[in-house]
């Protein structure tokens, strides 16, 4: 066929069928328009494939360049949006074959061979996974810098901890914004051990069960730098465990950024009043002048769901496949690429919020020094005393209590109590409670600054792999 000849319109497995399909297969079973964007990762398979079916000699050394030309053409083409694409195109895999055949005539169908698109698709996503991935992992390290600069610069600021949405005991700014920190730094290691299991060539598995002729999957896993080829032909082409696990970390990825999400709603309504949104992160009401509203961090709230769901629909479409290859694993890319672009909007967003929100430490510290705040610490110091835990408990719950229905201060309370006395006022001076968390990776100010130390180290390890 001449570079100008028409394409024969006919699907690329015609030869078995008497007749073309009909148009409602055709629009039943294209993926073309979402999987077009594994266009790169289909040329630079197939330019190893070509240059292995060369070195085994099922390629002249004038074949392997017309269809490396061909190659660079198409892809000339699809970058400067000039392909053109036919009807029969039932994927991108198909549509570059076509018009590779019709750049290179009949060296063009030798583009296929010892290759199905079964193995050919699997290691396109295996590609495209391998560089997302770590670009998704390269966002969460970003917005993990952001989190750390903030903290570091925070480490004056104590606010309420909370349980169960209640003020349990003061913690500083900074631990509290390392303790998401280190949340991201769990999901930067599982897109690490995630990827690192991603990292097999399936090409030269053939439909499912290898080839009689020559092969080199060894070669051609090394040409594309992947950690190894194979192991066995079925599992190859029909493992998308590499697609669920993804589907999983960019999921809790999410859920992580959720709970951000969650506290940045929390924080500024007047109600809390912990931080102010710059103008650029914030949004209005169409009917309400007063309103800044936190709609960065509400959909990041929002869109865990929507990952949740791209993860439990996929696992529920692979739980009773059959061996090998099934039409069904077409269903794999659409969730891991919806998953993968929302987490890194999401990543993206979030950092710019959190670079730019101002924290009122005002606000903060005045819950932080809230005297029931310290109520633990007047129970410890009973029990540095000789007073058993659960004696020290009730004796100070019971004041708490008097202080809550009575209406009277809780310091009052400690210095009338002859169990008590004045010298247990100390616990109730503001800033006392956090200064006193003093246990290794606790909230106050010496674990802290170890605490940032750790942060800073593993912000260093992290980045000696991602920038490799």
């Amino acid at each position: 066929m001449s570079e100008h000849a028409p394409a024969s319109g006919q699907p690329l497995w015609h030869g078995r069928f008497g007749e073309g399909p009909a148009d409602e297969l055709l629009a039943f079973t294209v993926s073309l328009p979402f999987d077009r964007r594994l266009a790169g990762d289909d040329l630079i398979g197939a330019r190893a494939h070509v240059q292995m079916l060369a070195r085994v000699g099922l390629l002249t050394d004038d074949e392997r360049r017309v269809l490396i030309a061909a190659l660079d053409r198409v892809e000339e083409e699809l970058a400067g949006d000039t392909f053109a694409f036919a009807p029969s195109d039932e994927d991108i895999h198909t549509a570059i074959e076509r018009r590779v055949t019709e750049i290179a005539g009949e060296v063009g169908a030798k583009l296929h061979t010892g290759r199905s698109r079964n193995d050919q698709v699997a290691l396109d996503l295996r590609l495209y996974l391998r560089r997302e991935g770590r670009a998704v992992a390269v966002r969460i390290h970003e917005l993990q810098r952001v989190l750390l600069q903030r903290a570091g610069e925070s480490t004056e600021i104590a606010l309420p901890g909370y349980t169960h949405l209640q003020r349990a005991q003061p913690v500083l700014l900074a631990h509290h914004l390392l303790a998401h920190f280190w949340a991201l730094a769990r999901d930067v290691d599982r897109w690490h051990d995630c990827l690192a299991r991603a990292d097999v060539s399936p090409l030269g598995a053939g439909a499912l069960a290898g080839s009689s002729l020559p092969l080199d999957p060894a070669w051609v896993a090394s040409e594309l730098e992947f950690a190894r080829p194979f192991e066995n032909s079925l599992d190859a082409v029909s493992d998308r465990d590499f697609v669920a696990e993804a589907l999983f970390v960019a999921a809790l990825t999410q859920v992580h950024l959720s709970r951000i999400g969650e506290e940045i709603v929390l924080w500024s309504t007047d109600e809390f009043g912990f931080i102010l949104l710059a103008d650029a992160y914030a949004t209005g009401s169409s009917m309400l002048p007063q309103k800044k509203n936190p709609d960065i961090a509400e959909l990041a709230r929002g869109k865990a769901g929507r990952l949740i769901g791209d993860l439990t629909g996929f696992l529920a479409t692979l739980k009773a496949l059959p061996l090998a290859y099934n039409r069904d694993l077409q269903e794999d890319k659409e969730p891991l690429f919806d998953a993968l672009d929302t987490c890194m909007l999401s990543l993206s967003a979030l950092a710019g919020l959190m670079s730019t929100v101002t924290f009122v430490d005002t606000a903060m510290t005045a819950g932080a020094d809230s005297p029931f705040n310290a109520a633990t610490d007047i129970a410890e110091h009973l029990v540095r005393q000789g007073m058993p835990f659960r004696e020290a408990h009730a004796l100070v719950g019971a004041l708490v209590r008097q202080s809550v229905e009575r209406g009277v201060p809780l310091d009052e309370l400690v210095s009338n109590d002859p169990r008590l006395g004045p010298d247990f006022l100390v616990f109730l001076e503001p800033g006392s409670a956090v200064r006193r968390r003093s246990t290794p990776g606790g909230a106050g100010p010496e674990p802290v600054a170890r605490q940032l130390v750790q942060a800073r180290d593993r912000i260093e390890r992290q980045q000696t792999w991602l920038a490799r």
